[in-house]
């Protein structure tokens, strides 16, 4: 994990959720995938949407042309952890497929709109989505 990620999981563990910086504000979790080939815990703090009930996080590693750890991770093991403020459960991370990922996108792009030239950024890389449904 590199150092500017470790300092936002620091901030947001230590302030019930809530970071500054160029974070301030927005909606932050943070999600604990296992390594795919350490086998050990890995956090990312991830941008989410909520969308009623729902809650989706978006791969979209700033607009790179590869998809971030998390991803590969998650698809070698979809058992993860979701931490919203004070809280923390299990959940499975769903991968959305079309035309359910443009749908969910769009809503995220309307809500974060630096969103629109990450996607614009990746390519032909169709920036993941993902839903985190809490287990029961």
């Amino acid at each position: 994990m590199n150092e500017f990620n470790e300092k936002i999981i620091e901030e947001f563990r230590a302030n019930e959720g809530k970071v500054g910086g160029g974070f301030e504000g927005a909606p932050l979790l943070l999600l604990t995938t296992t390594g795919a080939k350490s086998g050990q815990p890995r956090v990312a703090p991830l941008a989410y949407l909520a969308d009623e009930s729902r809650i989706f996080v978006f791969g979209s590693k700033a607009g790179a042309t590869t998809h971030p750890d998390w991803i590969h991770n998650l698809r070698a093991d979809s058992r993860v952890t979701v931490e919203v403020g004070t809280g923390r459960y299990d959940a499975s991370a769903v991968e959305l497929s079309e035309p359910d990922r443009s749908k969910i996108f769009a809503k995220q792009v309307a809500a974060m709109p630096g969103f629109a030239e990450y996607q614009e950024n990746a390519g032909d890389r169709a920036i993941p989505v993902v839903e985190l449904v809490r287990s029961a």
